[in-house]
């Protein structure tokens, strides 16, 4: 099987967009934090530009490609809009943004402040992208998709080449997963390597672990407090295959886990973590997921795009 994307591919990609995204830091929050064997260090990829991941592959995507007078477009749950939205403000050309009706309030306002034309359309994800790949047929704009294309999977593999730089004798790393560009960027980059990625979603929306069971991507119910960024329906296609040809593997966990998770971060290290960002972390939390003494764990901390007072209050 051919890799979708290799670590030579992810290495151009990192140089192309740095100077533009933040090299995100990595913080030990000692082995209380978890109550767990193991050394565990979080990626705090929270504090990336627009508060998530999503830059890095938007913006790859854009500087990658010709974009034509009517600018970007995008569906997005919420945090690849808010990408998209930054990336059109820094190359200054139009966006438009669809986004469905789960979306949180303050992540549909905060895309607004970035200048974007925002159309609420649908219940879920999906609708809002069946909804934007209409109106880019209208328009002519340039589509970057939320996770299935290699360029935004590149991108977001360049966090997994920053793990490796900062910890290079990680054994496994956790990250969590809604359509698949931030785990099969990793995974990707992590291919033929003796690091394991392990997939973490809520057991409400597991796209990766039904494909898994399935053998193919298959459509998936949604629900559950992580579905705003963790809501596809199915695993993208080109991310199924480089989750698959990384042998990345697949483990779910509780709401109730997430949301201990979220709490733990406020606590102990005044992070404010939305749902999906601190899925990886749960699989720590409630036991789904038990490193061996000795091992070092890298934990995607990925989004922080919430109302703080759900965390804080």
């Amino acid at each position: 099987m051919e890799p979708a994307v290799t670590r030579a591919e992810i290495e151009t990609a990192a140089a192309l967009i740095d100077g533009g995204i933040r090299r995100t830091p990595m913080l030990d929050t000692g082995p209380r934090f978890f109550d767990t064997a193991g050394h565990v260090i979080n990626k705090l990829e929270l504090l990336q530009h627009t508060g998530s991941f999503k830059p890095r592959g938007a913006l790859h995507r854009a500087v990658t490609s010709e974009i034509p007078s009517s600018g970007l477009i995008a569906a997005s749950g919420g945090n690849h809009g808010l990408a998209v939205a930054w990336v059109a403000q820094k190359l200054g050309v139009p966006v438009e943004i669809f986004v469905p009706q789960v979306s949180p309030a303050a992540k549909v306002d905060k895309i607004r402040k970035l200048g974007a034309t925002v159309h609420v359309t649908g219940a879920l994800y999906d609708d809002a992208l069946a909804a934007c790949r209409q109106r880019q047929v209208e328009t002519g704009a340039l589509d970057i998709h939320a996770y299935d294309h290699n360029d935004t999977i590149a991108g977001a593999g360049t966090i997994g080449l920053e793990v490796e730089t900062d910890l290079p004798n990680v054994d496994t790393v956790l990250v969590s997963l809604g359509g698949g560009g931030l785990a099969s960027g990793i995974a990707a980059w992590f291919a033929g390597t003796n690091t394991k990625v392990i997939v973490v979603e809520p057991d409400s929306s597991q796209c990766f672990a039904a494909a898994t069971e399935a053998g193919e991507p298959v459509d998936v119910s949604v629900e559950g407090v992580a579905a705003d960024s963790l809501g596809a329906r199915r695993v993208g296609t080109t991310n199924w295959h480089a989750l698959r040809h990384a042998g990345a593997t697949s483990i779910t966990v509780p709401d109730a886990a997430i949301l201990n998770a979220q709490r733990r971060f406020w606590s102990s290290a005044q992070l404010v973590v939305e749902p999906g960002g601190a899925t990886a972390a749960a699989a720590l939390c409630c036991g789904a997921y038990l490193p061996e003494p000795g091992e070092t764990v890298a934990v995607i901390v990925c989004g922080a795009n919430c109302d703080p007072t759900s965390v804080i209050g």
